[in-house]
């Protein structure tokens, strides 16, 4: 039978500072940072988001998460559709600028000098400037409500072959970030996921 490492009282574990429950996101913020391009009535917007993760391999699904707050969010619950821009790091300081202000109030297509490219399955907008887009349909909205989690299923992915820089930028959930690094090459050692790589 395994020991109990269950703490006793208000004893902490050796060598552990406690660490406040409403900073947990600063541990486990996940990455990249990316660009979410949405259009209703016409009118395409772009946030930032870091809240996401991968579900599913075929088809690929992505739950991400929006606050119910955001312009973007009104128009992906309606629509249904959206794009998931990757941006590398020299975009960084406009990815945050990006997510300081509203599409409610502003263009931020033209306000950041970014290129809307017409998507193939979706309406809103693939980012010209960003290495990778993703088109995406909502394809489960039964945690929308709750969480304002939407699962998205991906129909058609592009990769910009000229854009040389590929670092992406990691949040940590407190206003900095990680920049990708060097890249190490273990595939030899992931046996049970060969016919993935």
């Amino acid at each position: 039978m395994a020991k109990s490492t269950k703490s006793t009282g208000d004893v902490p574990p050796v060598n552990m500072d406690e660490f406040p429950l409403s900073k947990v996101f600063h541990l486990f913020e996940p990455g990249p940072v990316v660009l979410v391009t949405t259009a209703n009535k016409g009118r395409a917007n772009i946030m930032t988001m870091s809240w996401h993760m991968m579900l599913e391999f075929e088809p690929p699904l992505i739950g991400c998460c929006l606050s119910a707050g955001n312009f973007s969010f009104a128009a992906l619950r309606k629509t249904g559709e959206c794009v998931i821009a990757i941006p590398t790091v020299e975009m960084a300081s406009k990815v945050v600028e990006i997510g300081n202000c509203s599409g409610q109030d502003v263009d931020k297509f033209d306000v950041f000098g970014l290129t809307p490219v017409p998507a193939q399955q979706v309406e809103p907008p693939l980012v010209a400037e960003c290495f990778a887009n993703i088109e995406c349909r909502v394809a489960d909205t039964k945690m929308v409500n709750k969480y304002n989690l939407f699962i998205l299923e991906a129909v058609k992915a592009w990769t910009d072959p000229k854009h040389e820089e590929r670092r992406t930028i990691h949040a940590n959930g407190d206003g900095t970030f990680v920049v990708d690094g060097r890249t190490i090459n273990l595939k030899n050692k992931m046996v049970k996921w060969k016919d993935m790589l």
